[in-house]
């Protein structure tokens, strides 16, 4: 039997001669210590157990043959995956070296607006409206109030300082919630963290391209879209962002861009707008309400609807304490007592006078500014408030429900500048449609003191006669016209002071053929009424259109003592920052347009109007009121316009579809409206009189006392005085 399995033992040659070995070291003797542990014997090896024979069936074969596939496919997927994650990798990296290299300091990053704000001051220096697009200044995360900067973190992203950009688990969540609720996976919850939704407010990166966007509004909703892919970019945006800048760097660039309501930009700009107080200093009732505005900054904006942010804010306090950054105290003191609206928030007065500034600024330091302006205005917030509940006073109390009729009010002071506006019944609305400036509305009687005005100035007196008989004129292409008085009865001879203080027309179509209508057109032009003046003799009687405007600053021209004037709210322009204003005031008294005394005797024809005439219900006890109603052909339009020695203010009511009002003159609801508006515009003064012309009194008959025999003689020597004078 072969031992070729066998290990062969070493050659050597035989100890033939017994040769002794070598004897073995002593060992050195130990010194006295413990002895160590005797080594343990190495196991043996166990032998291996002899693989069992595979099954060679036909069973076997099949399963050994799809095993392999399994594996084969198995191999193949993953070096698949792994290669496909590679190239992923790679292209993902790409992207995020690339976006890194385009992304700007972050400076540069923190004024997001595309326009300029305007910030409009009332006569006294105090805010009353902004327009435009708020920014208050650069927030950091560090110089913001750290409640408001934990409020934002509680409310928006919790784990903000843990993540990298992108949070699965807020996707996952955020998509979980969205399917159960109903909706698209995408649609509602998007579980975006702070850099993602700072990411969407720079747009990606992709700045407004007018050639590619028909509008901003469609850029912006462009940038807002909510599809896969953008979800993607947006992610891979955010991580750029995260190798770019700090986690504080990401959040001071999402404080400073992010839109809170009312216009404002910002934390710096929500806090002045709603608190009039820096953001470095609210508390947490605040910055919990501010925070809260990120979820839906028009419809939550304190200044829409205090009760909803406060409600929205104690859910953020609620937020803030479950994640630790507000104590069950803290949290149950601000929820009792939440954030209130600063002085200038809760002024609602103005939106029509602002729009009205707004509009008669240069349109490059206004509309489309791109710089911060500060406009200081002639508006008065107490005469303002005064001339809104003046008119929803009578709305409210006098005017039947569901009526459509619309009012407005202008009250300005005699050079022109305006203190209040209302242009329609909601007297808090902005950018609304302005009956006080833009409708364009026939006149009627309020037209007559400028016929007046150029008789006087031509040499007529307030007591000169004129025939209030029936008259017709044959008006070349119409035929025969004939005046009628609203009472359709006349009245013989009358003064021009009776003539006006009951609304005559007659009297007033003869003065003005008399003086000649191109002196009246004349006189009203010059009194800054500078729409279209009606040509034929129906001009006597209103027939042109003017606006409330318009006419309020001629009448005020009148109380100035004849010069013209023109309305203005403007005083100042200067940009945010600096000290000399760019533009100064665009309106105030210019040229003479009758003399002075003819002002002054029409002010007393006027007096006479509201003291004894139609304007009985406009006046008020305490002070002399001059002014002129006004009512046009079918009542469409109601006026008065009338004034004190302080202010002038005009009254205009009608529908805005030129609706007939019903049973509804210049003299009855209009001179109400001017009654409450100006009664309470009026209260905290002293009363002064009109400077109106005072008439001398006419002497008396001289009165011959009867007495005896001597009576006769007394009587003829009377006469012979009075024909050849004497002592």
């Amino acid at each position: 039997m072969s031992d070729s399995g066998r290990k062969k033992p070493p050659l050597v040659a035989e100890n033939r001669y017994g040769r002794k070995s070598a004897p073995k070291p002593k060992a050195k003797p130990k010194t006295a210590t413990k002895p160590g542990p005797k080594p343990r014997p190495k196991p043996k090896a166990k032998p291996r157990p002899k693989a069992k024979p595979r099954k060679t069936g036909p069973f076997g074969r099949i399963t050994g043959l799809f095993g392999s596939l399994l594996r084969w496919i198995g191999r193949l997927i993953w070096a698949f995956a792994w290669r496909t994650g590679m190239v992923i990798a790679l292209i993902l990296a790409m992207a995020i070296g690339y976006l890194y290299s385009t992304l700007p300091d972050v400076e540069a990053l923190l004024d997001g607006r595309a326009h300029g704000s305007v910030t409009l001051l009332d006569r006294s220096g105090d805010v009353f409206a902004w327009r435009g697009d708020q920014f208050g200044g650069v927030v950091t995360a560090e110089s913001v109030s750290p409640d408001l900067k934990n409020a934002v973190i509680a409310t928006e992203d919790k784990r903000f300082y843990r993540h990298f950009g992108i949070s699965p688990r807020g996707v996952a969540s955020a998509v979980r919630i969205n399917l159960s609720e109903g909706r698209g996976p995408l649609s509602g919850h998007g579980g975006s963290t702070i850099t993602q939704q700072t990411a969407k407010l720079l747009c990606l990166g992709v700045a407004y391209d007018p050639d590619q966007w028909k509008s901003e509004a469609d850029y912006v909703r462009d940038c807002r879209q909510s599809s896969l892919w953008r979800k993607a970019k947006e992610a891979v945006f955010a991580l750029a962002m995260e190798v770019k800048y700090s986690k504080d760097e990401i959040l001071s660039i999402y404080l400073n861009r992010a839109y809170m309501g009312g216009g404002a930009y910002g934390a710096e700009a929500a806090a002045q707008r709603y608190f009039g107080k820096h953001a470095a200093v609210v508390n947490p009732a605040e910055g919990a309400m501010l925070a809260g505005l990120l979820t839906a900054p028009s419809s939550l904006a304190p200044t829409s609807n205090l009760s909803r942010s406060q409600d929205r804010a104690a859910t953020v306090l609620r937020l803030m304490n479950e994640q630790g950054y507000l104590t069950d105290d803290q949290t149950a003191y601000w929820q009792d007592n939440p954030a209130t609206l600063s002085q200038a928030a809760k002024a609602s007065t103005g939106g029509y006078f602002a729009d009205w500034v707004m509009a008669s600024g240069p349109e490059f330091f206004t509309r489309n500014t791109t710089e911060d302006v500060i406009l200081r205005t002639t508006l008065d917030p107490r005469i303002q408030k005064a001339a809104e509940d003046g008119l929803t006073y009578i709305f409210e109390n006098k005017v039947r429900d569901g009526s459509k009729a619309q009012a407005a009010i202008v009250v300005m002071s005699a050079d022109g500048a305006v203190r209040a506006m209302v242009g329609g019944r909601d007297v808090e609305a902005s950018g609304a449609f302005n009956r006080a400036v833009q409708a364009k509305r026939q006149t009627g009687s309020a037209f007559k003191p400028f016929v007046y005005a150029a008789a006087l100035d031509l040499g007529y007196a307030y007591d000169d006669l004129v025939d209030d008989a029936p008259y017709c004129l044959d008006i070349p292409g119409s035929g025969e016209w004939c005046p009628r008085n609203y009472t359709n009865k006349n009245y013989g001879e009358v003064t021009l002071t009776f003539a006006l203080k009951n609304s005559l027309n007659i009297p007033a179509v003869k003065i003005s053929e008399s003086v000649g209508r191109e002196n009246v057109r004349a006189v009203a032009n010059g009194f800054g009424i500078e729409s279209d003046l009606a040509a034929g003799p129906a001009l006597a009687l209103g027939a042109s259109e003017s606006s409330l405007l318009e006419m309020t600053g001629a009448y005020a021209g009148i109380l100035n003592g004849g010069s013209s004037v023109t309305p203005y709210g403007l005083v100042e322009l200067r940009l945010q920052g600096e000290d000399d204003p760019l533009m100064g005031t665009g309106g105030g008294i210019g040229e003479r347009v009758i003399t002075e005394g003819a002002a002054r005797e029409l002010i007393y024809m006027m007096e006479k109007v509201v003291s004894e005439g139609t304007g009985r219900r406009a006046a008020f006890d305490g002070w002399q009121i001059a002014g002129k109603t006004g009512t046009t052909q079918a009542a469409r339009d109601a006026w008065f316009i009338g004034f004190s020695s302080e202010y002038v203010a005009g009254v205009w009511m009608g529908y805005d579809d030129n609706t007939p009002l019903t049973g509804v003159t210049g003299s009855g609801l209009p001179a109400e409206i001017w009654h409450e508006a100006m009664k309470r515009i009026h209260a905290p003064l002293e009363p002064t009189p009109l400077p109106a012309f005072v008439p001398k009194p006419k002497p008396k008959p001289q009165q011959t006392p009867r007495s005896g025999g001597g009576g006769l003689e007394q009587v003829l020597d009377g006469i012979i005085r009075d024909i050849f004078g004497g002592n």
